[in-house]
């Protein structure tokens, strides 16, 4: 992030999210204790465009804002990882939350991002 090297591509409409360190074991806690198998998306409640988080978490680390990248040149040099910038759709956490009773400390990227920070 401080060298600039992971820019926004193309017009950064890839959603993704995200999963604070103790929300995710919290939920792998509930998933064990829980009968039958089941299938569950462990995320925070706010999945979000690149184009939204990228610049907070390069001010999070005290980086410059993320450059900016064309589709074209960015396939050229990533292939097929560039959907997950550009296409990816997020998940919802509802089913975990339902089904095993599950809550967030962190329930927004904003506010993981800010707690990983202050972990360090």
């Amino acid at each position: 992030m401080r060298k600039r090297q992971y820019p926004i591509i193309g017009d950064g409409a890839g959603v993704m999210a995200f999963i604070h360190l103790h929300d995710a074991g919290a939920a792998t806690v509930l998933a064990l204790d829980h009968d039958g198998p089941a299938v569950y998306n462990i995320t925070d409640d706010d999945s979000a465009p690149v184009r939204d988080w990228l610049p907070v978490l390069a001010d999070e680390v005290g980086a410059k804002p993320p450059r900016r990248a064309p589709r074209g040149l960015a396939r050229l040099a990533m292939g097929e990882g560039l959907a997950m910038m550009t296409e990816s759709r997020g998940a919802s956490n509802a089913r975990a939350r339902k089904d095993l009773g599950w809550t967030l400390r962190y329930p927004t990227w904003r506010q993981g991002f800010r707690a990983a920070r202050d972990d360090v």
